[in-house]
């Protein structure tokens, strides 16, 4: 298996597409970090000036962890559009290519050539997660410095430098599961098609779908709103909250845990079951 996981990963970033996500948030990212430099206590001044018109405020509030936040934020939503660039051809690429034949005359299983390529996509999105975290937050504590952070959700919460990093830590596993529910959709799509675009197309429209259904304020809509995944990928916010939502996080995992499971046995029955003719 980890041969094959190997293979898998080798297939992934030999492909150009594989470095887009990469490439696209470091250049957002570094616009980011150039411009709060130059201008950063501006920024900041916007933040605080509710606060400061009635309390003395000191420290570093333009920090690396303020970066970290405000990127993270504002990148989330890009997230997804890296992963199904990969996730889209994960399978029908083999179609395309005309090598489904060619990796099946292998004495391997159709189980694990599947599983494989499911393992190799989790490493990738991990990596896509791990290179945000090293490009807004590692280097914005080298150019910022530490200091609070300040966030602002229904009002300005500022956490102290020792309560910082695991709400990172834990955020960013979060979104780690929304990242893996959305790559394994979209290996499901690929696994009825032979061309790549058809799946990455149609999970970002029904991503955006979703989206949209549960942000309706209609009675009718509001009643699907706890069934609709979508609806729980934000809550790694929940983690930069003064109180935390144990409850309400849990259910999440449990809900994108279980679509991801959902999901995969879904596209391992029909690939055990396909046809190949290419």
């Amino acid at each position: 298996m980890f041969s094959l996981v190997i293979i898998e990963l080798t297939k992934i970033f030999k492909k150009w597409r594989s470095y887009l996500g990469y490439l696209g948030i470091g250049t957002i990212v570094a616009i980011v970090q150039v411009n709060l430099y130059l201008s950063g206590d501006n920024y900041v001044k916007h933040l605080t000036r509710g606060l400061s018109e009635n309390f003395f405020i000191s420290g570093n509030l333009l920090n690396g962890y303020l970066i970290g936040d405000l990127i993270l934020t504002a990148l989330y939503n890009l997230f997804p559009l890296a992963i199904v660039l990969i996730a889209g051809e994960i399978l029908a690429g083999e179609a395309t290519g005309g090598t489904y034949r060619l990796i099946l005359t292998r004495p391997i299983s159709r189980f694990k050539i599947l599983i494989s390529k499911f393992i190799a996509g989790g490493i990738y999105t991990a990596s896509v997660l791990l290179w945000m975290v090293f490009v807004s937050l590692l280097v914005s504590l080298i150019i910022f410095g530490t200091g609070e952070l300040l966030v602002v959700d229904n009002g300005i919460i500022i956490f102290a430098q020792d309560d910082i990093l695991w709400r990172f830590a834990l955020g960013y596993a979060h979104i780690f599961l929304s990242m893996l529910l959305v790559f394994t959709l979209t290996m499901l799509f690929s696994s009825f098609v032979e061309n790549a675009i058809g799946p990455i197309i149609a999970v970002m429209s029904l991503l955006l779908i979703l989206v949209i259904i549960s942000q309706l304020p209609f009675d009718f809509t509001q009643e699907f709103k706890p069934y609709i995944f979508t609806n729980y990928m934000p809550n790694w916010r929940g983690f930069f909250s003064y109180e935390i939502e144990w409850d309400e996080i849990i259910k999440s995992i449990f809900i994108l845990t279980g679509h991801t499971i959902v999901f995969l046995i879904l596209t391992i029955f029909i690939f055990l079951k396909k046809d190949i003719l290419t």
